[in-house]
């Protein structure tokens, strides 16, 4: 009876998407080789996937149709970069909110320093002005995931404006507390830097000083994983706290998605409040190939096609993604944790799907030891669930093709 469920999953793609013994692990299932090590282990490898099917009416507005496997919000994982996309839209929201004539995602942005371990911010190399930007910031992030890009803004909002924003849109799960890579203190990142942002002629057109979160955003628990980790040399014999650390639910995650690709389609408190245009520069960097790149330069071998795009291709570097093909998406890792946030769109075939995942790649359970199992586990895993995805939407029957011209983007910067 169960073989003949999953030939059913393959073979009719319209009983899958109506009949409720549907299941991500009965799909998965029907690549064994590829899965079934992944399934047996779920104690190791907390693997948490929402998959969105997407289908149109006669007006193209879009339908969605949702399947979650091992999703669970009190099973905390490490959001590594994936925090920067909300970071981000709501760097370029609060640019319209403060609706200062001339202010804008392009105006020179500085970044002064008030307070210890801070650092300020007059150039930015990588833009063709030579001036950094919150234009500059987002493409960085979204297409390299940069980590300073994304300090840069978290600055700019501030940690208690960043988590009341997101919170009063419905995003409960989240919070953002710290900036990336710099390992500052819990003090040192309530507090952030000094921001002005100049017009054209060099004058002043907003001044923000050094605000302090004036709440702390902490878990009502201790959060702790693992049975050790490294402090420097030596390791330590139990369990590693997280407690202070970011955290974005994979549902919220996946509403932030949704929020930003079809703003229609959600209630208006969850959308993000940006222009046309903003969200159209979005969507291109989103989806924009390093190697595409004009402004900033991402030259090969340290960047390649399919940089920061791990379902589908995993970690390989020389292949690339059919042209008629396209992934809306932000990604994450760290802490042995892999994670992909992605729209998924091929134009040719009329196919368009959602999938957020995140997998944990730390079997011995050992923290800060730089011995993940992201290339012999993670990327593969990664690689073939969005082919299996891939594969499965070509077979399934939709009533209407979708127009996807509002994803058809001009990649060319010059």
């Amino acid at each position: 009876m169960k073989k003949l469920l999953l030939a059913l999953l393959l073979n009719s793609p319209v009983l899958a998407q109506n009949d409720p013994a549907f299941s991500l692990e009965a799909l998965m299932r029907t690549r064994s080789a590829q899965f079934d090590a992944i399934l047996a282990h779920p104690e190791i490898h907390e693997v948490q996937i929402i998959y969105t099917q997407i289908d149109r009416d006669r007006r193209n507005r879009p339908m969605f149709r949702t399947y979650r496997h091992g999703v669970d919000a009190n099973r905390y994982f490490y959001p590594a970069s994936t925090v920067k996309l909300p970071t981000a839209l709501l760097a370029l929201e609060k640019l319209n909110k403060l609706n200062i004539k001339g202010l804008d995602k392009y105006a020179t942005m500085k970044t002064g320093a008030a307070y210890e371990r801070q650092t300020p911010v007059e150039r930015d190399s990588t833009a063709a002005s030579g001036l950094p930007s919150v234009a500059q910031y987002v493409r960085k992030i979204l297409m390299v995931s940069d980590n300073d890009a994304h300090n840069r803004l978290y600055e700019f909002l501030g940690q208690q404006y960043l988590n009341e924003r997101l919170h009063q849109k419905g995003y409960a799960n989240v919070r953002i507390v710290h900036r990336l890579q710099v390992g500052m203190t819990r003090e040192q990142n309530r507090r952030t830097n000094p921001v002005k942002f100049l017009g054209k002629n060099g004058g002043v057109l907003y001044e923000q000083p050094l605000v302090t979160s004036e709440k702390e955003f902490v878990p009502a628990a201790p959060i702790k994983k693992g049975k050790g980790f490294m402090r420097g040399e030596t390791l330590i014999n139990e369990p590693f706290d997280f407690t202070y650390n970011n955290y974005f639910a994979l549902e919220d995650q996946h509403e932030v998605l949704k929020a930003l690709l079809f703003p229609e389609a959600v209630p208006a408190k969850k959308r993000f409040d940006l222009s046309p245009d903003d969200y159209r520069f979005v969507y291109k960097y989103m989806s924009q190939y390093p190697t595409e790149s004009t402004s900033p330069v991402y030259p090969q071998p340290a960047y390649w096609p399919a940089y920061c795009k791990f379902l589908f291709l995993g970690s390989e570097k020389t292949a690339t993604l059919p042209k008629t093909l396209r992934i809306f998406n932000k990604v994450g890792d760290a802490y042995g944790f892999l994670l992909d946030n992605a729209y998924v769109v091929d134009f040719e075939k009329g196919i368009e799907f959602m999938v957020t995942v995140v997998m944990h790649c730390n079997a011995d359970g050992i923290y800060n030891d730089d011995k993940y199992d992201y290339d012999s586990v993670g990327f593969p895993f990664m690689k073939n669930l969005g082919q299996l995805l891939y594969d499965y939407e070509a077979k399934r029957v939709r009533a209407r093709k979708p127009d996807l011209s509002k994803f058809i983007l001009d990649y060319d910067d010059k």
